[in-house]
């Protein structure tokens, strides 16, 4: 069975950092693209960011984030730097198949998901 555990998520004071984990559970991540995805109270999913070969990251959130894989230990991660309130929101992880120079931010392109975990960014 295919999931996705994530964990790390929490309440980080304005200018803060934190760290979330994606790990897999069931396969290996080295040939598959990771997407980061976050979505707040009454907005859209948004992706914030994606890891194949290399990362990409939203004109939201570049500068500001890092994404970062570790195959030795199955994981993805996404670090959170100079965090602000609009970065509050319940991130997921989600998984595709395929090892490529360029990845997507777009939700229909992943198969397997995350069940969240909610970072909040407040003073």
């Amino acid at each position: 069975q295919y999931q996705l555990v994530q964990s790390g998520g929490g309440l980080v004071q304005p200018g803060g950092s934190l760290r979330l984990s994606c790990a897999a559970s069931g396969f290996t991540l080295d040939y598959y693209t990771i997407g980061w995805f976050r979505q707040a109270p009454g907005k859209k999913r948004e992706g914030v960011s994606c890891i194949s070969r290399r990362a990409y990251y939203s004109d939201s959130v570049k500068g500001r984030f890092t994404t970062s894989r570790d195959n030795a230990k199955n994981t993805v991660f996404l670090e959170i730097n100079s965090s602000a309130p609009e970065d509050t929101a319940l991130y997921h992880c989600a998984a595709r198949y395929g090892y490529y120079d360029g990845c997507s931010l777009q939700t229909p392109d992943y198969v397997y998901w995350g069940l969240g975990t909610q970072v909040t960014v407040s003073s």
